[in-house]
């Protein structure tokens, strides 16, 4: 039986009007996630990765093509709050509290006072921060702030979770002990994850399916199922399997940079 398509893309496409002339951010792009995959987009600079989670999110227009969100429009997910959104930066309120920071979708969807207290503390033991609700953002590291962020994500329970870049400003032993700690999450709560990153190594490591792109206009030049386990400990990353399909994605993205 297939799984249930979350997201499905038909010949997307969608071209940016600028004073320069067009812009082709992204061109034909194809492509179904299905329920509980963890999907990584990769490519260079520019190649239309982040405007495709955007399009997700209804935070752009297609020109041409189709695409659907849990089946309906990119619009009417966002209405139904289909997804939550963990932008590159924890974009934090630097005045309200951790807890007041994740309350604030809640606030805004007009849950009670009682069921966002539940919803704040089941995040943020998800994201391993109990006991920081009472914190500022300032108070915190880098990598505890995305945290709190992707609990933002998580207080009001959409089964999908659009992430661009969310560790890319991070250290890589900070990114290390994030990666593995997103893992769990995916595992605890079966979310199906759209991430955006820049990183080979990340997005082997993540990824039940990794989408290799070209430079603009974006294309998807190669779609790689993982082979590897879903408990991937982080010494996973020296293994010949690991080496192999991070190989396949780095020869994928040389192929989209001579893509004609």
């Amino acid at each position: 039986m297939q799984a249930a398509s979350v997201v499905s893309a038909k010949d997307l496409c969608l071209t940016f009007q600028t004073n320069d002339g067009p812009v082709h951010a992204l061109s034909n792009v194809n492509l179904d996630v299905n329920k509980g995959d963890f999907v990584s987009f990769i490519g260079p600079s520019g190649c239309g990765k982040t405007t495709f989670l955007r399009v997700i999110a209804d935070l752009e227009k297609t020109t041409s093509g189709e695409i659907s969100v849990n089946g309906m429009t990119p619009e009417e997910a966002r209405k139904t709050r289909a997804y939550g959104y963990v932008f590159q930066a924890a974009a934090l309120y630097p005045w309200r509290t951790i807890e007041k920071n994740i309350a604030l979708p809640l606030e805004i969807m007009g849950y009670s006072k009682a069921d966002q207290k539940k919803r704040i503390s089941e995040a943020l033991e998800l994201v391993e921060l109990a006991g920081f609700d009472k914190k500022f953002p300032w108070q915190l590291s880098g990598g505890m702030q995305q945290r709190a962020s992707i609990a933002r994500a998580l207080a009001f329970d959409a089964d999908l979770l659009l992430m661009d870049e969310p560790f890319g400003a991070l250290d890589e032993i900070v990114r290390d002990h994030l990666n593995a700690a997103l893992l769990k999450l995916w595992a605890r709560t079966n979310k199906t994850i759209c991430f955006v990153t820049h990183s080979i190594p990340e997005a082997v490591y993540l990824s039940t399916k990794i989408v290799v792109m070209s430079p603009r206009p974006g294309r998807v030049t190669d779609i790689i199922d993982s082979t590897l386990p879903k408990e991937r400990p982080l010494g996973i990353r020296e293994t010949p399997e690991f080496l192999e399909i991070a190989h396949r994605v780095r020869e994928g993205l040389r192929a989209g940079h001579s893509y004609e």
